[in-house]
C-alpha cells in the first residue's frame, strides 16, 4: 500500500528558500467539504516556506487540466506566472462508469501539462470509492494528501531551480 511513511516526502531538510515562489491551486467545487480540507492543508504548507499562491475554482475534476492550461496562457509571460500548479479535487466512485471515465481524464489531463508546460503540474486529487477512505487522506491514518501536494510543488520548484543552476544534486 502506497502510505507517506514509506517515502521521504515529508523530509524538507537542505531545500533552499522558497520566499516568493508563486504556486497556482486549481480545485474543484464538486465535493467541498473533502477539497476545502486538502485546500487547508495545502495552505498551511505554502504559509510554512513563505510561497505565495493564488485558487482558481473550476466546477469539477474534469475541468481541473483546462483551468490549469487558461491560466497558464494568460500569466506565462508576466511577472506573476507560477513556479507550479497543484490539482486539488476528490472524485467519489458511484454507480455508474462515470467515476472511471473523469478519472482517467483528469490523470490524463495532468499528464499532459506535465509534458508540455515548463512547470509542474502537482496530482492532488483524490480517487476514492466512500466518504470514509477520503476521510482518511484529508489528515486521517494516510496522512494529508493536501499538505503532501504542496510539498511536492516545493520540491518540484527546488529541482526546477537546481537543474537552472547546473546542479541537479545527483551523487554517483
Amino acid at each position: 500500500m502506497a502510505e507517506v511513511s514509506n517515502s521521504n516526502l515529508l523530509q524538507t531538510a537542505g531545500i533552499p528558500s522558497m520566499e516568493g515562489a508563486c504556486v497556482v491551486i486549481v480545485r474543484t467545487e464538486w465535493n467541498d467539504a473533502i477539497v476545502g480540507e486538502l485546500e487547508k492543508g495545502c495552505r498551511a504548507e505554502f504559509g510554512k516556506a513563505g510561497i505565495k499562491y493564488c485558487v482558481v475554482t473550476v466546477p469539477g475534476a474534469f475541468e481541473i487540466p483546462f483551468g490549469v492550461r487558461s491560466y497558464w496562457d494568460v500569466h506565462k509571460y508576466k511577472d506573476d506566472r507560477p513556479q507550479a500548479f497543484v490539482a486539488l479535487g476528490c472524485v467519489l466512485r458511484g454507480d455508474t462508469p462515470h467515476f472511471d471515465y473523469v478519472c482517467r481524464a483528469v490523470t490524463d489531463g495532468v499528464l499532459q501539462l506535465n509534458m508540455t508546460l515548463p512547470v509542474p503540474t502537482i496530482f492532488g486529487v483524490l480517487t476514492v470509492d466512500n466518504q470514509q477512505q477520503a476521510d482518511e487522506r484529508i489528515g486521517g491514518r494516510h496522512g494529508h494528501k493536501g499538505a503532501e501536494a504542496a510539498l511536492t510543488a516545493i520540491k518540484m520548484i527546488a529541482l526546477q531551480k537546481s537543474l537552472r543552476n547546473n546542479n541537479p544534486g545527483i551523487i554517483n
